[in-house]
Order: structure tokens, then sequence, then C-alpha cells
């Protein structure tokens, strides 16, 4: 055993040798690892240096540009300061170059240092107005595509030839024939760029200064209009006429059909009232017929007509509430006439009263009651309702008319002793009491609806107009005296405002006249000259101003619209 082993051993010689060989080799390894890593250290010292210098770089190329912003800045606003300008002589030698080296012919004036020039920014602002008007352009909602098969012939038509664009065209499509005329429009009609969408005036007008010392105010709606809030695209009035004044003078009018063109009377109009919806017109007469029209102002339809076989009707008249008609004559007895149910009742005679007329009344405004004109100075109050007489009232001479004031609650009343009564219907007694200036015997009588004002008539044709608080106070002095007619003063009327008062007299051919009661002046086109009103007998405004209608001894009904006011 101990022959083999030292049979395999090595001498010493060699054992060192080996030895030595391993350590060479692994400092040979050791070594060469060293020196890969130093060669990687040195890559990465080369790079960062490589990107230091190019950030140092891009600093200074980013400097340099901000100095050369900043120098065209100044130059733009303040002139050339960096490059002035030495007229021959700049870039003369680069001339000399393009010309041969002759003397310099032209230079390039750099002073602006590449600042855009007036006519390139008029061209750009070209360009963005064309881009803006081509967004504003709507797309067409529709197109006919026919337009563009369809041939026209331009050449045989005289008034066509004109769009033709050389001497020898003819046929043209169906588009540019449209465009054509188009353009042909244009040119025949300038001055229509207030149609144009979106177009706004951004030149300065003296009016706008003066308007604004003036203190007249734009309505907000049509400040800084819009393409799409166009005015002419609105139904709104640009023009609003003022509803609260009406101006003296003229009174601005047409004629429209007659109210009652369908079905005339057979004699003379004796009442004729507007319904509070202002489409139904009451007429009656002494043909003994209610007769009911649909007014429009164009057909005036009959709606409906009541025979009354015993009763010629002096007077009819709406109840304010509209439920019922009150139709009275020279008879002991009155009508009433249910619009709902279509009922009439015959009412009368009254408990304890002798009265064979019935024919003069007048009825509160909250319709409660019905005031009736009796014999020797009484008058008879009656109840809407139940149609019984609910008390009376005496004055010392006899009663001809009557007018209520103050919502129902106060009456007044004239008759042949000229005086003027004021009545308190919650109590039943005369408050007030005085002479009608210069009247013997009054005719009639009418208050404003607000009751203000009233107007007392005599059978001489004088017409006094009151304040009626001065009047209660003591003043006897009338306000306005109307002396324009000469006969007796059959009828007063206020119209809803009381800016219009209508005085008539049923015994002269064309006696009525309209007066102006904030001017009290009379107007000048009332009657009218070329119209021939026969005997005016009765008159009514609509509930909004907008008609009148007058009824006349010869059984018509015209109709007259007001221009002043927008509403029937």
């Amino acid at each position: 055993m101990e022959t083999l082993i030292s049979q395999n051993v090595l001498p010493k010689d060699q054992v060192a040798k080996v030895k030595r060989e391993n350590i060479d080799e692994f400092l040979l390894l050791e070594g060469s690892e060293e020196t890969e890593s130093r060669e990687g250290l040195k890559l990465v010292g080369a790079k960062t240096k490589k990107r230091k210098k190019e950030h140092k770089e891009e600093e200074k190329q980013i400097e340099i540009e901000q100095e050369k912003e900043m120098k065209r800045l100044e130059s733009f606003l303040f002139g050339s300061l960096y490059s002035p300008v030495e007229f021959g002589k700049e870039n003369e030698e680069e001339v000399r170059d393009v010309v041969g080296g002759g003397p310099a012919m032209f230079f390039t004036d750099r002073s602006a240092d590449g600042v855009m020039s007036v006519y390139e920014e008029d061209a750009e602002f070209q360009e963005e107005s064309d881009a803006k008007k081509k967004m504003r352009e709507r797309k067409p909602v529709w197109v006919d595509e026919e337009e563009e098969r369809t041939r026209i012939d331009i050449s045989k038509v005289n008034r066509l030839r004109k769009l033709r664009k050389e001497d020898d065209e003819s046929l043209v499509s169906g588009s540019d024939y449209v465009s054509r005329l188009r353009a042909q429009h244009i040119k025949l009609n300038p001055g229509t760029e207030w149609a144009e969408l979106g177009r706004s005036s951004s030149k300065y007008s003296p009016d706008e200064e003066s308007d604004e010392e003036s203190g007249a105010v734009v309505v907000p709606e049509y400040q800084d209009i819009e393409a799409d809030n166009d005015i002419l695209r609105t139904n709104e009035d640009l023009v609003v006429k003022s509803s609260s004044r009406l101006l003296p003078g003229i009174l601005e009018h047409s004629r429209l059909v007659d109210a009652n063109a369908t079905e005339p009377s057979n004699g003379p109009i004796n009442s004729v009232q507007f319904h509070r919806n202002a489409q139904l017109l009451l007429a009656a007469g002494l043909d003994r017929r209610l007769r009911f029209f649909q007014i429009d102002g164009k057909r005036n339809p009959k709606v409906q007509s009541i025979f009354l076989e015993d009763c010629p009707i002096r007077k009819a008249c709406f109840l304010p509430d509209g439920s019922q008609v009150i139709a009275g004559g020279r008879r002991k007895f009155f009508y009433s006439f249910d619009l709902v149910k279509a009922k009439v009742d015959k009412i009368g005679p009254l408990t304890g009263r002798e009265e064979k007329s019935l024919e003069v009344f007048e009825v509160s405004p909250d319709s409660s009651t019905i005031a009736f004109v009796g014999n020797e100075g009484y008058i008879l109050l009656v109840s809407s309702k139940t149609k019984d007489l609910i008390g009376t009232l005496k004055m010392n001479g006899t009663a001809r008319s009557l007018a209520f004031a103050n919502d129902g609650k106060h009456l007044l009343s004239s008759g042949g002793d000229g005086h003027v009564y004021h009545w308190d219907l919650r109590t039943r007694r005369c408050f007030h009491k005085a002479v009608d200036d210069g009247c013997i015997n009054g005719t009639a009588l009418c208050t404003s609806p607000d009751g203000s004002l009233f107007a007392a008539g005599s059978d001489s044709g004088i017409v006094n107009i009151y304040n009626r608080e001065d009047f209660l106070g003591g003043k006897r002095k009338p306000i306005k005296t109307v002396e324009n007619l000469t006969t007796k003063v059959d009828f007063l009327k206020f119209n809803h405002d009381a800016q219009i008062l209508a005085v008539c007299s049923n015994m002269q051919k064309n006696s009525l006249k309209l007066l102006h009661i904030p001017s009290f002046t009379v107007f000048s086109n009332w009657p009218p000259a070329n119209r021939v009103l026969e005997y005016p007998r009765c008159l009514d405004f609509s509930p909004g101003g907008g008609f009148m209608a007058l009824g006349n001894a010869a059984g018509k009904v015209f109709l007259y619209k007001l221009h002043h006011y927008e509403h029937a």
C-alpha cells in the first residue's frame, strides 16, 4: 500500500511549480477583472461629461434665443437699436456677389429683425376673418340633387342674358344659375349688411353719446344681441305705443263691417253694449228683438235673436258680471234674459208701484242693484237676484237720469229741478245736493269708471264735466263746459280709461262728438266728414277700448276700430 502511494507522490520541485502556476492564474484573473471595472468606470465618466457638455450647450442656445427675442421685441417697440441701418453699405458684399461684383443695386432692410409687415398682418387678418365667416355660414338643411342635373338656357330669355359670363354662353347648371342670381341680387341691392348673421358695428356713433346724455335707455333684450337672438327673429314690437296716453287733435280710427250687417234692425237702435268678454255685442231697438253678434271686425256673425212680443225695447244692457240681460220699455214690466240658461223671464209690475214705464234704468257695477226712474221723482231700487223692489229714493223734482259711482255704493241722479243728487245706497239717504251750473233740466248723467269725474248734460245741449271730489267739497264750477251740441243731450259715455267722452243727441243728424278728456278738447275728425251717421241714438266702447259701436235711427250699428288701443 505504501509503495503504491509513494509511486504517485510528486517531487518537491514540481509541487512548488504547480503552486506558482495556480497563484499566477488567480492573479491574472483578478487583474483582468480590475481592468474591466476600470474601463467601465471610464466609460460612465465619459458619458456623464458628454451629457453635461450637451446640457450646457442647450442652456447657452436657450440664452442666445432669449436674447434674440428680447432684441427683436425691443426693436419692434423702439426701432432698430441693435442693428442700425446704413443705407447703401449693408450686405453690399452679398449683393455684389449676386450681380457680379458691381455696385449695390438694392439692399435688404433687416431693421425690423423679422417683424411681420403691415401688409402681411392685413393678409393674415383677412384670412382669419374669411375663416370666421366660413365658420358662421350655416350649412343648408336640404340640398336639391336635381340642381346639378338641371340645365338652363340663359340666352333665350332677355332678362337672363345679363347672367352670362361669355357672349356665346347658353346652358348653365342649376346650382350655377342659383349662384349667379344671388350675385346679381347682391350687385343690384347693395347695403344689406344689417341682415348678415353675427354682424356687429364697432364704429363709434355720436348719437350713442347723445342718447346717454338724454337719458334714453335701450331695452336690455337688444343689447349685445347675438346672431341666434337676431332682432328680426322675434315677434316683439320694436316701437311700443304707450297705451296710457291718448293724444288730442285727431282720433285715429277705421271703419269696419257693420256690427249687425248679417241682420240689420227694422227699427231704430236704442241700445248697444259689449259683453265683458269683448266678443259679444248686444243690439236692441223698437223692433222688439234682442240680437247678439260675435264681433271679429270682418263678418260679425249673428249668434242669437230673442223676440219680445209685447215690449218695444227702449233700453237693454248686460249685468256687469255678464250673466243676464235686462230689457225695458214703456211698460209696467221688464224682461230678464239668462244667458246661461237661455231663459226669458217677465218681471212686474213691481209690488206697490203704479209706474207705467220702466224704460230708464241703470245697473250697479257690482251687479247687485237695478235702479229704475219712476214717477214723481221716485227712484226704484230692485234686486238683480230676486227681481223684487228693495227700496225707493225721492227727489224734489222729476227724475230723468241716473249713474252709479263708488262701486255701486253711491248713486247720482238729476232731473227737472236742475240739481245733481248724490245718494248713499247703504243708508238710502241723499248726502249731497247741488245745482248743475247753467242747467235748467238735466237729461243725461255719466260717471268715469274710477268715479273721479262725472258729466251732466241738459236739454240746452250743454255738457258740464266735474271733478266729483271737488263737487262734493263745495266747488260748483265745472272743470270744462262743452257747448258743441245745440239740441238736448240724450246720451253720455266714458270709455274704459276715461280718456274719451262721447256726447250724443238724437234730435239732429251727425250730432255726435268725442271729447279728449286730458286736454278737454273735441277730436276734430269726429263725426267723420265723409260718413253720414244719420241720427245717432246710442254708443258703447269695448272693455279694452279697441272697438266702438254706434247705433242709429236707421237700424244700423256702425263699428269702428280705435287704433290707439291694442285690445278690444
